[in-house]
């Protein structure tokens, strides 16, 4: 039987926001590197984003290669910290080593907080 754990992300330092800093695709900042392991092991991501600017800010996020564009997405977020936390990634599930990374139209605008639920066979 498996195990089942709740951890922060990779990227996190102990569960704090992870300030988005890369602008393009090649630039983006690792928000969280799946686990290793056995075929079942398996890596449930949960991600929010907050935006500290005064003005609306896209967020694009990719699932393994920034280069494959069926595994990356976009989403606007809201201007100005009464729109609190948007929720970007509901529970995508990775695994092996896969890495998540996100970018933003305007370098440190954004911080993305979350927790990822493990799956470990």
């Amino acid at each position: 039987m498996g195990q089942y754990s709740r951890i922060i992300l990779s990227g996190s330092t102990a569960g704090q926001g992870i300030p988005v800093t890369g602008v393009l695709p090649s630039q983006g900042t690792v928000i969280h590197t799946a686990v290793t392991g056995a075929a079942g092991s398996i890596d449930e991501v949960y991600l929010w984003a907050f935006n500290t600017a005064t003005l609306a800010r896209d967020i694009s996020l990719s699932i393994g290669p920034t280069t494959a564009t069926g595994s990356r997405f976009t989403d606007t977020l809201p201007a100005g910290e009464l729109a609190g936390l948007q929720l970007v990634m509901p529970g995508l599930s990775i695994q092996a080593t896969t890495v998540v990374k996100a970018w933003v139209t305007v370098a440190d605008a954004v911080n993305i907080f979350g927790h990822v639920n493990r799956f470990a066979s």
